[in-house]
Parts: C-alpha cells; structure tokens; sequence
C-alpha cells in the first residue's frame, strides 16, 4: 500500500506539507538551540538543559522529543543505575544543525548592525 504522502511536492509554503511542521520544530525557540547545542556533541538532559540557558525541563522534553520524531535527535538509553539517557544528533540532524549554526553565526557576526537598524528604526516611531 501506497502512502498519500509519497505523491506530494514538498513545500513548505503549502499548508498542509509536513515540511512546515519540521520546519517549525527546527526553528522554533528551543529547536534550534537544541540542535546548535547537540552540534558540539551529545549531552545529558540536564546538562542540556544548562546549555540552553533558560528553558523548563518541560519545554526542553517536549522539544527533545519533536526532533527525535523528526529523525534529527537520537535519544540512547544506556542500561546503567539509575538509568542514564544520552541525546545526540542524527546524521540528517548534523546537517540541519549545521546550516542552523551557520546562521546563528551569521546573526551574531552582525548583531551590531542589526541593532543599529533596530534603534534607527525605533526613533522613527
């Protein structure tokens, strides 16, 4: 049997293209920051949770678990006591997180700029 899905053009301009969903777990405020954080390797969940400076254990989870379905985390369960959970990146997830990077380097590279635009157009209103 055939998915429905297989015969759609992807676009992420369309409503209804499951792009626009991985897209928004990707960018979303904590997605990205995730996937920048797991791109310097694999964390623990708290220590995640330190890196990414500011969300809930509960946001952080919700997040975490939207990109795992997504295929770009990897969840590792290591059979210790107590339990110990790893998360990492996939390989599809080490791309995105990479072109995320590139951005989030790009902004910070030009945070001066920006907000110079940001006061002049502020003075403007």
């Amino acid at each position: 049997m055939t998915d429905p899905d297989d015969d759609l053009i992807p676009s992420v301009f369309a409503r209804d293209c499951l792009s626009r969903d991985v897209l928004g777990d990707v960018t979303g405020r904590w997605g990205g920051l995730a996937l920048a954080a797991l791109h310097e390797g694999s964390f623990r969940f708290n220590a995640l949770r330190r890196k990414v400076d500011g969300v809930s254990e509960k946001m952080l989870a919700q997040t975490l678990q939207a990109l795992e379905r997504d295929g770009l985390v990897r969840r590792e369960v290591q059979a210790t006591i107590p339990p110990r959970v790893e998360y990492s990146l996939t390989e599809l997830g080490e791309r995105v997180a990479a072109k995320f990077v590139e951005l989030i380097e790009l902004v910070e590279g030009e945070i001066k700029t920006m907000r110079a635009a940001q006061r002049a157009y502020d003075e403007l209103r």
